[in-house]
């Protein structure tokens, strides 16, 4: 680069040059001329040089003092280093030493200097450290190893050396830092692991002991327990001659025809085993029909339950028990602050029975705005969450059910019809318990024995006359209203004998009643609700439905019907 000093030169001799050659122009040169201007030049040129000469003694003096300022930074940084850094010869003679080193062996550094290094090493492993000096000169390559110096105040210290020989194989750098920390915790973990192992070893054998006085007592204790089962076998034989129809024996009788938490040996209910077992394996979507309490939530249990997702969760929704508002988030999850009260992230019943079952009770009450999410899960697999546009990917068997006539509520644009074609793959119909009367006393049989274990019971005989009853009741709560019946009778029963007390004839020409016959409210309600409905055709919306007839608001009826177990037949 050209400095503002060397250009001003060049200009400068570029307007002499062009003086004197105008100079000449106007009078020829005579020898005296020539000697001057000669003279000039090379005063001139004495200039130029002097100008050069003290620019670089200037830049040499700037040079000088930037590599004494380094020198000075690299002393320091050389000295007070967390590292000890010595310089040796070939015999191990400290040649220089940094204030860490001289620290680190505890002895001045003007001390140092010239002192051989093996002798701070320790007797022990002095042979080992000269060695490792020769490798260092011959291999020319890093070399490490761990040892322990003595300091003249004669505290050990546990040291990792680095060691590199210079490239004229005379001098050799040497690193030393200081691990006697790291060497003590190492030398107490080693300390306490062999005691823990020592204190295993007295504990195992103690365990050992223990477990041969136990085997000893536990053979002691299997004959007495095979004496004292010879001794039950036998009363129990005398007790069965006793008891030759007791409740045990029906209760064998009962789960002869049981499948799984279903009893029954209908010819109806066999067809629904043999569809539940067809089924189950597939991971096909199952669409349950039938009344209010035949038993649908069971079947959906059955079913989860032979099928290949048995070991993930079986996740059920009740449809008509989640408010209208809270449908979305309940079934597909919400985040944080998605709408007003929304105070935590909820994860959805999708996302929980991901791997394995959703059961959807009464899919017939799911809003219409909703269907179309539901189809979606159901053909690709995934949703967003409530206030996330985030894709959730979820692998779920879809088994649902309903008491109502899909069909009818496609008609009256209540269902998607879409939806009904996707849940509808295999459809099972339950029948309802007055369709399969013969399963009556297996179910008695089956309550009898349950409530027995609940409630501590002993009956053990149902009069035929009771049977007769209860199969000649159209039950129209179904198997669900059996059970209550049953229950009620074992809570109130005396001995070992069921005592129905309900009066089923009652029940049977509700549209007639006696004149001596006195209703609840509640009773009264539900009759006055199922005439209106006859009478309307099942219609419940709209100005000639039966909600108009009634004051009451469409989804408030619904809730009554279902309530008091009203459905079409």
């Amino acid at each position: 680069m050209v400095s503002g000093k060397d250009t001003k030169l060049e200009e400068n001799t570029e307007l002499r040059r062009l003086a004197e050659e105008q100079l000449k122009a106007k009078s020829p040169e005579t020898d005296f001329h020539r000697k001057y201007n000669e003279t000039q030049r090379l005063f001139h040129e004495l200039q130029v040089h002097q100008i050069e000469l003290e620019m670089q003694n200037a830049e040499l003096h700037q040079a000088r003092c930037e590599i004494e300022s380094a020198l000075e930074s690299y002393a320091d940084i050389y000295d007070f280093t967390p590292v000890g850094y010595l310089t040796l010869d070939r015999d191990g003679t400290i040649l220089a030493a940094n204030l860490t080193a001289a620290g680190l062996l505890g002895i001045a550094r003007s001390r140092l200097l010239g002192r051989r290094f093996g002798l701070f090493v320790a007797d022990d492993i002095r042979q080992f450290f000269s060695e490792f000096l020769g490798k260092v000169f011959a291999n020319r390559d890093k070399e490490t190893c761990e040892v322990t110096l003595a300091t003249e105040s004669a505290s050990t210290v546990f040291v990792h050396i680095e060691a590199l020989a210079f490239s004229s194989g005379t001098e050799c750098r040497v690193a030393v830092t200081d691990i006697s920390e790291r060497k003590r915790a190492e030398d107490e973990l080693l300390r306490a692991h062999n005691e823990l192992e020592l204190r295993v070893t007295e504990r195992t054998q103690e365990l050992n002991r223990i477990n041969e006085q136990l085997i000893l007592e536990i053979e002691e204790h299997k004959r007495s327990v095979e004496q004292l089962l010879i001794a039950c076998q036998e009363i129990s034989r005398l007790k069965e001659l006793f008891h030759a129809e007791n409740v045990y024996l029906q209760q064998d009788l009962a789960r002869k025809y049981n499948f799984g938490e279903i009893t029954g040996q209908s010819e109806s209910m066999s067809f629904v085993f043999a569809q539940i077992d067809q089924v189950a394996p597939m991971n096909a979507t199952v669409l349950l029909l039938g009344e209010t309490g035949s038993g649908k939530g069971v079947v959906a249990r059955a079913i989860h339950r032979r099928s290949s997702r048995k070991e993930r969760p079986l996740i059920t929704v009740n449809c008509t028990a989640l408010p209208a508002n809270l449908f979305e988030s309940e079934l597909f999850g919400r985040e944080k602050g998605a709408f007003t009260g929304a105070d935590a992230r909820q994860i959805g019943r999708f996302e929980l029975a991901n791997g394995g079952t959703i059961f959807l009770d009464e899919i017939g009450e799911m809003p219409m705005e909703l269907q179309c999410k539901l189809l979606r899960v159901i053909q690709d697999g995934e949703f967003e969450r409530l206030g996330s546009p985030h894709t959730i990917k979820t692998d779920v068997r879809i088994i649902a059910a309903s008491n109502r006539n899909l069909e009818e509520e496609i008609k009256n644009g209540k269902f998607r019809e879409d939806l009904f074609y996707r849940l509808n793959v295999f459809p099972i119909k339950i029948p309802p318990l007055r369709q399969r009367k013969e399963d009556i006393p297996l179910l008695v049989n089956h309550f009898v024995a349950k409530f027995n274990k609940k409630m501590g019971n002993q009956i053990e005989i149902v009069p035929k006359d009771t049977l007769t009853e209860l199969q000649g009741y159209r039950w129209p709560g179904n198997v669900r209203e059996l059970e209550s019946v049953i229950e009620r009778a074992v809570i109130i029963s005396q001995g070992k004998m069921l005592q129905v007390l309900d009066s089923f004839e009652t029940y049977q020409k509700a549209e007639e009643p006696s004149v001596f016959e006195i209703k609840s409210l509640e009773e009264l309600e539900q009759d006055h609700i199922l005439r209106v409905l006859q009478k309307t055709g099942w219609r419940i919306e709209g100005e000639k439905g039966a909600a108009v007839l009634l004051g009451l608001n469409p989804s408030t009826l619904r809730a009554r019907m279902r309530k008091f177990g009203i459905a079409r037949q």
